[in-house]
């Protein structure tokens, strides 16, 4: 190693430090009880769908409707739409979060909900400015093809249109609905023209559509009249205990209007959905994309709290503030820091300063989480086959709360939250039997899910006709990460589980399968797209940094990062690193506090008074998600980070932007189903303490971390 690169190493690594700590502090201030909740972006375009369903079922039950409850409506009413007017972006149209570019679909859905509640002549000229953007983006045919053969979200958008006054019914698909009433097992076989986890929909607005605009062939109306009802109690028996299907304002809204807009508003069904709209309201009058989560962000929390240190997680029964997982900032560090999201409105400064002692580095690397994390994580597992979408025991959700469906992200992420445990101690004996039997099941779960190609969906097997219900990369490696983190413990696991533990044969079958997966759909450029999450600013709207390091990070535990798939997969990470130091991002991104190599050019740009992009202005290019993703790969595959150019480049932009105070801004990196796009408050913070975690790890501190382990008496 030159010289120049050895002072870049040790000047890094005490930045790294100091990072961290403010990564860490950040995420535990955001922890509720025994787990984190999170906090999703507020969406125009939840808010949109919510605000037309009040307004559609106000009008169709006025007449039996408790004045109390319609008093609610027409605040929930006006909040909505005063919130929405002011979410506007400066081309005249609406992205689906605060900091998204403008699409036409939310576009059209905020103009439904501006004439159904009756306000278009109240706001005309923010009425104008959006159908100019809407006439731009080449309107109705516009929409279609945004989504091309995918029906699963223009349909309802065309309801919510018709419901609105602004296409006839005749120009809305008429959605099979009675499809639903074949047996569930058979659905996969029925070739809907929705997605898996669209059934609801299908649904309703297929049931609004025969209504609207009756079918002219008379067989066909035969037997949708008969459906009607067998369909109506298939959509009670998925609906969840909340009311709110997969916890999803849209969704739910969707189901409301078009229930209601056919006379059923009245039913138990529409009551529960009205139930969920008024309990998910935000204080501000808009709804979030989906309640929240916490299973997710849960899981990868402890993934990256402890990816710093070599022993496993400690147990203890009751939190403490001294834990690693509780530790309290006051008793060992003096910090000052940008607020958190949501309290914006504070003054706060644009640099942290941070003041040590040695005692936090050795609870950095010694871990305890409190026993009640793990019981509730392992009460996320849905132990029953699920109502919606069929899915067979042991696959874990997105959330804790009743709407969740299982899939093959959040469940490779719980198992390898749970991988993290030490319950070797007597006392934990229970809880170590109940974990391997939840292993054991989600392994399983895992294995009945991979599709024939050898790739992991998201909800069910064998719905390869959409894209979001296709096998994704993604989900994937991280499958194959979980599934090689229980291997060596696999004989222990069966101990306890018996015989529905699977064997370490269809283990490795299915890592064979995926890997073949994996290699089948890299791209000729070396990388990989992901399912799940986005690039706003990417001309597919793709992400290939986050679904590269997502697969490289399953290769680097694999031990497979001298394979031709991996080598490509790394080369495309470097050649793709932004001329700031990190990854992705694009015009559309600006954080807060610019750093102090950034603060020049801000002046600069806002000098020469350059437009901006939706409601953003153009100032940095990377964001703090992406860039930590793409590190955690390369680190991981890499080893020693000041060996390499590249990975100290992007740390060092890292922890100036984690420093200079921005991680409480997220950006919408991440696809709700069919490209509707969220940002997630606690993943900066999420990512960044994994990539700067296994940082701090490799770079020359193995003996300090066993030092710490074995002074502070928590060793292995």
């Amino acid at each position: 190693m030159t010289s120049n690169q050895h002072t870049l190493a040790k000047c890094s690594e005490e930045k790294l430090y100091h990072a961290w700590q403010v990564a860490n502090q950040f995420l535990l201030q955001h922890k509720i009880g025994c787990h984190w909740s999170g906090k999703l972006s507020t969406s125009a375009l939840s808010t949109a769908t919510a605000v037309s369903a009040l307004c559609v079922l106000r009008q169709m039950r006025s007449t039996n409707l408790s004045a109390t409850l319609l008093a609610r409506l027409e605040i929930a009413v006006e909040e909505g739409c005063l919130w929405l007017v002011g979410q506007q972006n400066h081309d005249g149209g609406y992205g689906d979060t605060d900091r998204s570019h403008s699409n036409i679909a939310t576009t059209l859905l905020v103009l439904s909900a501006i004439e159904l509640a009756e306000k278009t002549r109240q706001y005309q000229s923010q009425v104008e400015r959006a159908w100019a953007y809407v006439d731009a983006c080449g309107r109705w045919e516009g929409l279609r093809r945004r989504y091309g053969k995918d029906k699963t979200f223009v349909v309802p958008i065309l309801s919510n249109c018709a419901l609105a006054g602004f296409v006839p019914w005749s120009q809305v698909a008429a959605l099979p609905f009675e499809a639903a009433w074949l047996p569930q097992q058979w659905y996969r076989w029925a070739r809907m023209p929705v997605v898996s986890y669209a059934v609801p929909a299908l649904v309703a607005i297929g049931q609004a559509s025969f209504h609207h605009n009756p079918p002219g062939n008379w067989l066909v109306r035969f037997i949708r009249r008969r459906a009607l009802a067998p369909t109506l109690a298939v959509l009670r028996r998925m609906q969840p205990a909340s009311g709110g299907y997969l916890e999803a304002a849209p969704l739910t809204s969707f189901v409301l209007m078009n229930l209601a807009s056919i006379g059923n508003g009245h039913l138990p069904v529409a009551e529960d959905c009205l139930r969920f709209l008024m309990d998910t309201r935000l204080p501000d009058g808009s709804w979030p994309i989906d309640t929240n989560l916490a299973t997710w962000v849960t899981s990868l929390s402890i993934h990256g709290l402890t990816s710093a240190g070599h022993a496993k997680l400690k147990l203890a029964e009751h939190s403490s503030r001294k834990h690693l997982l509780d530790v309290d900032a006051n008793d060992e560090m003096k910090m000052q820091q940008a607020p958190a999201a949501g309290d914006e409105h504070r003054d706060s400064p644009s640099t942290i300063e941070i003041v040590g002692t040695p005692s936090v580095k050795e609870q950095m690397f010694t871990p305890e989480i409190s026993a009640a994390t793990v019981r509730w994580l392992l009460g996320c597992q849905q132990m029953q086959r699920h109502p919606f979408t069929g899915a067979n025991p042991g696959g874990w959700g997105w959330t804790n709360l009743s709407g969740a469906v299982p899939d093959a992200d959040d469940t490779p992420a719980a198992l390898l939250a749970l991988r993290r445990l030490d319950l070797a101690h007597d006392k934990w004996l229970r809880l170590r039997h109940q974990t391997f039997v939840a292993v054991a099941a989600g392994l399983k779960w895992l294995c009945r899910l991979q599709n024939r190609d050898g790739g992991m969906p998201t909800f069910c097997r064998g719905w390869g006709k959409l894209p979001f219900d296709r096998s994704g990369t993604d989900l994937t490696a991280h499958a194959l990460r979980a599934i090689q983190a229980w291997l060596p413990d696999l004989d222990d696991v069966r101990k306890v589980a018996g015989s529905s533990t699977p064997s370490r044969q269809q283990l490795q079958s299915a890592m064979s399968r995926g890997l073949r997966y994996l290699s089948r759909h890299q791209r000729l450029d070396g990388s990989w797209t992901p399912l799940w999450f986005g690039n706003q600013d990417h001309c597919e709207e793709e992400n290939p940094v986050y679904g590269t390091g997502k697969v490289l990070l399953a290769y680097g535990h694999l031990n497979m990062t001298t394979c031709d798939s991996a080598i490509r997969g790394l080369d495309y990470l470097r050649r793709t690193q932004n001329p700031d130091g990190g990854w992705g991002g694009g015009k559309s991104v600006q954080y807060p506090h610019p750093t102090n190599s950034q603060a020049q050019s801000l002046l600069d740009h806002r000098a020469t008074g350059e437009k901006s992009v939706g409601n953003n202005t153009q100032t940095t290019s990377s964001t703090i998600e992406e860039t930590a993703v793409a590190l955690e790969a390369l680190i991981q595959c890499a080893g020693n980070p000041s060996h390499d150019a590249t990975i100290m480049r992007g740390l060092e932009w890292l922890a100036d932007q984690i420093l200079a105070g921005n991680l409480q801004c997220s950006w919408p990196i991440g696809f709700y189903f069919a490209k509707l796009w969220y940002h997630e408050q606690l993943y900066p913070a999420i990512f960044s303490l994994a990539a700067l975690g296994l940082a701090i790890k490799n770079l020359g501190g193995r003996d300090s971390i066993t030092i710490s382990a074995t002074t502070s008496g928590h060793g292995d």
